[in-house]
């Protein structure tokens, strides 16, 4: 039970990102999110929204993952996985605050899984 709530807090992680940088990238609750510039922001609108839709697939797993019950524990793995390494590569590249905010709830979840 642990583990699907926490999977499902993953989920609902990666809808806030791509609400985040789908549609508030350019806005000014996003800039300040993100710490942008307003120039930026708008040379960089393309990018963002096709990383926020990543992170929508992300979060599409997950939920698929919790439907499918005790037979989703493989999909709950995989997306998951793909979680932590998304976050291990945004840390390394961009800023370490990712890990934290994106690889840390997800290792977590794949603990709670294995307990």
């Amino acid at each position: 039970m642990l583990a699907n709530i926490l999977v499902g807090l993953v989920a609902l992680l990666h809808v806030y990102f791509l609400v985040l940088e789908m549609f508030l990238w350019d806005k000014p609750f996003g800039r300040r999110t993100f710490g942008l510039t307003p120039e930026f922001a708008s040379a960089s609108k393309a990018l963002a929204a096709n990383q926020g839709l990543y992170n929508g697939f992300l979060a599409a797993g997950l939920v698929w993952g919790l439907c499918l019950g005790a037979a989703g524990g493989p999909v709950k793995l995989f997306f998951l996985a793909c979680v932590v390494v998304a976050g291990v590569f945004g840390a390394a590249t961009v800023n370490k605050k990712i890990f934290f905010v994106q690889a840390v709830p997800a290792l977590a979840a794949l603990l709670a899984m294995y307990l």
